[in-house]
């Protein structure tokens, strides 16, 4: 068991740490309830009593009990809240009193569901015959599966893609269905959960096709829309259980924010580094720890960096996770740690969902992960059931994570964020019905369980030529599967291959929105940590081809962007600044790309590129800015540009405060005088094909969005501006021209207060 004060007290007697100490939250350990098990068959009772669970904790109890009166169910509860349990029991008392019953469980990971079905196996019911059912199962075992399974454990992409297609030969299982499980349903959220609901309505569509009447449980997280979610995701109602009743130990979670290096320039320690500082001292200590980081790069570097701090006993007992090892490589990896052989993992969100890897005394955070739901997750994993433990956030040089240790009550004591999905989203709605008319010819009664846009995304495929109409019944047209055409992770339909010249392999895939920022011609790329340059952009062919490089900068893109407002959708006002929600269409164009120096930053040339423009429909809010309350705020026609500038900076980068989602998911426009407003405009837009719900959020959260962002500029030190404020690591001019007095200012007066 982990001293978590010791060890934080230790910290802060070394030179200049106490400076780091942002805030300490105490949470207090919560003891053990436990209410007794409903009708269960005796042999599933005497399963349990063997596995050491006596009893049930409240939630779970209540979310079975909503199941058996036939409802479906959403569990939304912390780590290690017995959520599994919930949905295993459920299906265990099925097949039980009828052995020909079948469940379907999603996960949306491959690892998570081969970890879930060692979970089944404990049960050791022979009536239980689980298997996983994804990418990795040999085609040899496949047709065993669909005969033998019972239970079958698989993946939303595994669904759309194979089984799906294939129905006729899941129909005797799909006739039985009892449960569909979908597991970590936070997680379906934006494009992806888009995409999710699709498949989880086709699945619907097809099981009632054969005669199944399956329930459904989806268990997440905590999310501040748990109901809303699932609704949204399967297109059915769902009750909701939030209330976690079971145990904890104390945890000791700690706001940690890097020593600056540069006060004027407002920069600081990277996340990373004093991560790795971190690490290092617990595992010194023989503190059992994992540290999460927001790539695939930053794990290995944590891991490496205190992997060269540590004595050779030590050293050997620290390793790196993330995807892209072998899978083999990942569950040695995960074994070692449950068992007690590593002391120390620097992991991906790899490991954040739900994983055994036994009982940790710390969890380390480089950087906040995105949502108060990862966040939760990532520090659950340290500290299960009664053993004391300790969290550290580690703050990054973002607006976002700067806004949130010197506001700790936004982590401690608001409701956690809501979880964004719009199964309307035509660009994913379109792609999915053509899906389902080639899987069964549609009837336009079934169009209902795809939502309200069906009908007009039905036109567009019939004026197309995608669909036709028969006998009244819709039917794909074209001999090639449009399954192939879908990216379940991706809104833009068209992938671009990313193709390694010297081996042929192909190393990835990038969808055709993101193509020309991320593999435009001499960009530098990293895959599962190895450093490529692209060499070549097809875009007939739609290929990158990249070669090894071992460059000691990083490459920009420089780029340009127009909106043009298609239809308001509602618009309101924050004080007297309109708010306006509704479509655009947003025109960019990548014209060039700065090479930066890794170690400074330092812009060491610009290259000049000649690509197309690209156009994408989506949703956007924006703000209007009165010429009076330009007065007001003191802000010159010459200081416009770099003030709403540096504003839209900000208020992208605190976005994920009120939405689920990334920096990098949206982007923005700010313009001293819009043709379409008549005034000087900042707009935010969904950076996906036809939106992903988020600048939604954002719109109706405009009050808190802007009360934060002002906040977040006003706080930070640096003179002129910096990354924790009003730089953006994705602006396409160059975070010029870029005005943080000016920002504040304006922000002052959109919130009706003075400045200055």
């Amino acid at each position: 068991m982990v001293d978590a004060r010791g060890f934080l007290d230790r910290l802060l007697a070394e030179n200049g740490s106490e400076a780091c100490l942002a805030h300490v939250e105490t949470l207090e350990a919560r003891g053990q309830i436990l209410e007794p098990f409903p009708d269960l068959p005796e042999v599933l009772r005497r399963r349990l009593t063997s596995l050491g669970i006596e009893g049930l904790y409240p939630h779970q109890r209540s979310a079975l009990d909503l199941l058996d009166h036939g409802g479906n169910v959403i569990v939304a509860t912390g780590t290690a809240s017995g959520k599994t349990l919930v949905y295993n029991l459920s299906f265990a008392r099925d097949v039980l009193e009828d052995e020909k019953r079948t469940a379907l469980y999603l996960f949306p990971t491959k690892a998570l569901a081969r970890d879930q079905l060692r979970q089944v196996r404990e049960l050791k019911l022979p009536q239980i015959r689980a298997a996983v059912y994804d990418g990795d199962t040999p085609q040899a075992e496949r047709p065993l599966i669909r005969r033998n399974a019972n239970l079958v454990m698989t993946n939303p992409d595994m669904l759309h893609a194979s089984i799906l297609p294939g129905h006729a030969r899941w129909a005797d299982f799909f006739l039985r269905l009892s449960l569909v499980v979908l597991d970590e349903a936070h997680v379906a959220r934006g494009v992806f959960g888009s995409h999710v609901a699709m498949i989880l309505r086709r699945l619907r569509r097809m099981v009632s096709h054969y005669g199944g009447q399956p329930r459904f449980v989806l268990a997440s997280a905590t999310v501040g829309n748990p109901a809303e979610l699932a609704e949204r995701l399967v297109g059915l109602p769902f009750a909701e259980v939030t209330e976690d009743a079971s145990p904890r130990g104390q945890k000791l979670f700690v706001l940690w924010n890097p020593p600056l290096v540069d006060e004027e320039l407002g920069l600081r320690r990277s996340a990373v580094t004093e991560t790795s500082w971190l690490f290092e001292r617990l595992i010194e200590s023989e503190t059992r720890t994992i540290a999460f980081c927001r790539t695939r790069r930053a794990a290995e570097l944590v891991a490496e960096f205190a992997r060269r701090a540590l004595p050779g006993a030590l050293k050997r007992r620290v390793k790196a996770y993330r995807a892209g090892y072998l899978a083999e490589e990942r569950r040695e990896l995960e074994r070692a740690l449950a068992g007690g052989e590593l002391l120390g993992v620097a992991a991906t969100t790899a490991l954040e969902l739900g994983i055994d890897v036994g009982s940790l005394d710390a969890a380390l955070l480089a950087g906040y992960p995105g949502t108060r739901a990862s966040m939760w997750q990532q520090a659950g994993r340290a500290g299960r059931r009664s053993e004391h433990s300790l969290a550290m956030l580690v703050a990054q040089d973002d607006p976002l994570d700067q806004y949130l240790v010197n506001h700790p009550e936004d982590l401690f004591a608001k409701p956690p964020e809501a979880a964004v999905v719009d199964p309307a989203n035509p660009y994913v709605l379109a792609p999915h019905l053509a899906c389902a008319a080639r899987e069964q010819p549609l009837a336009d009664e079934e169009l209902a369980v795809f939502g309200e846009g069906a009908p007009d995304a039905v036109e567009r495929l019939l004026e197309q030529g995608s669909l036709t109409r028969r006998r009244g019944l819709l039917h794909h047209l074209g001999r090639e599967s449009p399954h192939r055409q879908v990216d379940v992770r991706s809104a833009s339909g068209a992938l671009f291959a990313i193709v390694d010249e010297e081996t042929g392999g192909l190393l990835g895939t990038v969808d055709e929105a993101r193509a020309f920022w991320h593999v435009h011609p001499g960009a530098v790329y990293l895959h599962q940590g190895e450093q490529y340059e692209v060499s070549e952009l097809d875009l007939v062919r739609r290929v990158a081809l990249v070669s090894r490089s071992d460059a000691d900068y990083y490459t920009q893109t420089r780029d340009v962007t127009d909106v043009r407002v298609l239809r308001v959708i509602d618009e309101t006002a924050i004080g007297e600044v309109p708010a306006l929600f509704g479509d655009v269409e947003v025109t960019r164009q990548v014209v060039g790309f700065q090479r930066k120096l890794g170690s400074t930053q330092e812009t060491i040339e610009e290259v000049p590129l000649s690509l197309p423009p690209q156009t994408l429909v989506t949703k956007a809010l924006w703000w209007l800015l009165p010429r009076r309350l330009l007065i007001r705020a003191r802000i010159t026609a010459a200081m416009l540009p770099g003030t709403a500038l540096a504003a839209e900076h900000a208020a992208i980068g605190l976005l994920p405060l009120v939405a689920t989602c990334d920096r990098w998911d949206v982007g923005g426009l700010s313009t001293p005088l819009h043709p379409d407003t008549g005034a000087a405009t900042i707009f935010i837009y969904d950076g996906y094909p036809g939106g992903a719900g988020i600048t939604e959020r954002g719109y109706e959260a405009g009050p808190r969005l802007l009360e934060a962002t002002f906040e977040a500029v006003r706080r930070c030190p640096c003179a002129r501006g910096c990354p924790s404020c009003v730089q953006s690591p994705k602006c396409g001019n160059g975070n010029e021209p870029l005005d943080k007095q000016g920002a504040a200012a304006l922000l002052a007066a959109m919130l009706g207060r003075t400045w200055g």
